[in-house]
């Protein structure tokens, strides 16, 4: 595999060279800073894009198109990384070799006049593609608590810091879409094509110089821009006091949701020795929490515990009887002050290891986590992934213990159910 970056003035590309796959995936990322207010009307943009566009004026149109060029895929998506949003759009279909001269270029025309040239007439979308999408947005904001294992997370970060990018809701507001109208979305629109900073990654059996004149000759972003801040959260210290909270909801389930602050980590310790940590207390089937929590107390369905790495947090969630509550939090913070205390065993580690060995092979059979990979070590400064196979056998128990003892639990909430 070979990794080209090309600066190209507005936007950078990235090409990533293998044979291994009969696609060529492409994603465009469009990022800028989080704005809570933003969230709401970035997501029904980004939901317009694949409604039509000036040249094909329906759902309908495009899908057509996209089986004329042997199934292309495209599909679209908004995700928060640390205190950015991204609005990313993706093409995989098959190489040219395997279907027809001058497909892949038409498909990144395709995609272009998608981005380019949205149904817009006279500065404004078109008002009945903007109600279905409102519509969608609308149904999804209000069944937000039909998820329960989800909400129960979102609520505990808004009591964790309801300041923090951490805690914004990323499906959007209520009240923010009503404000939603043809003509702010056109305007917003605007602002991102030309403020937005943009990021071309490509990955497949492709032609350096090809892809270079392919794309600026269909992307032609004009406006030079730099990254404003860092992508890390503020690194907080814990409370000094667990804050507890609770909401009713009409489920015969609860769900429980812990943030734990991970409070002064190094680079390191971050990508490496946190990575193992999570692994041995509650990453997996053969972790602390499942073990203890689920199979010999019987206190919960499910129980797992999950880094956010650019947050400075852990999660831990389990879905519990509500009469479990205590007991569930008690056996919680039992097994975290024993990984704490090094109460685990070098098969803990070495099992582990595994895990990550199993993840990295995994990566390398996908052009999507392939693409992840290379965009975290352009935004973030991460590793390749041969350095991470490196790094990761080096991690020892004592590195896991001093990351252990800065994972402390700051926020418990309970979504009850079982009333």
């Amino acid at each position: 595999m070979e990794y080209i970056k090309k600066d190209l003035g507005a936007f950078n590309l990235h090409i990533i060279k293998t044979n291994k796959f009969k696609t060529i995936t492409v994603r465009i990322v469009f990022q800028r800073p989080i704005k809570k207010e933003e969230i709401t009307i970035r997501n029904v943009l980004c939901d317009m894009f694949l409604q039509s566009s000036n040249k094909y004026k329906s759902k309908r149109d495009l899908s057509i198109k996209a089986q004329d060029l042997y199934a292309a895929d495209i599909t679209t998506a908004n995700a928060r990384l640390g205190n950015y949003i991204n609005t990313n759009f993706y093409l995989t279909m098959l190489n040219d070799k395997y279907t027809e001269a001058g497909n892949f270029e038409a498909g990144v025309e395709f995609l272009s006049e998608i981005i380019f040239n949205p149904e817009v007439k006279n500065e404004k979308f078109n008002s009945k593609r903007l109600d279905v999408v409102k519509t969608n947005c609308r149904s999804s904001l209000n069944s937000v608590k039909e998820d329960a294992s989800n909400y129960s997370v979102m609520r505990m970060f808004e009591e964790l810091d309801s300041s923090s990018p951490c805690s914004y809701r990323m499906n959007g507001y209520l009240e923010d879409l009503e404000l939603v109208n043809e003509e702010n979305l056109y305007q917003y629109y605007q602002s991102m094509i030309k403020s937005d900073l943009v990021d071309v990654f490509v990955i497949g059996d492709v032609d350096e110089e090809e892809m270079m004149n392919l794309f600026k000759k269909y992307f032609k972003f004009r406006t030079l821009k730099k990254k404003k801040i860092d992508y890390l959260l503020d690194d907080v210290s814990c409370r000094s006091k667990k804050k507890i909270a609770y909401e009713d909801i009409d489920n015969s389930q609860s769900n429980l949701a812990i943030a734990c602050r991970v409070h002064g980590l190094s680079e390191y310790e971050r990508n490496y020795p946190l990575t193992l940590f999570n692994i041995i207390f509650g990453g997996g089937c053969d972790s602390k929490l499942f073990k203890e929590v689920r199979e010999e107390n019987s206190l919960c369905y499910t129980v797992v515990s999950i880094p956010n790495k650019l947050d400075n947090i852990l999660i831990i969630k389990a879905g519990i009887d509500r009469y479990n509550f205590d007991k569930t939090v008690e056996i919680i913070e039992k097994d975290l002050a024993d990984m704490k205390k090094g109460k685990f065993k070098e098969s803990d580690i070495n099992i582990a290891k595994e895990y990550f060995e199993t993840a990295i092979e995994e990566t390398e059979e996908s052009q999507h986590r392939i693409i992840d990979n290379y965009m975290m070590m352009e935004f973030i400064g991460t590793d390749t992934l041969e350095v991470k196979r490196e790094k990761m056998n080096q991690v020892s128990k004592a590195d896991i213990v001093k990351v252990a003892k800065k994972v402390n639990i700051d926020t418990i909430f309970l979504l009850e159910g079982g009333k």
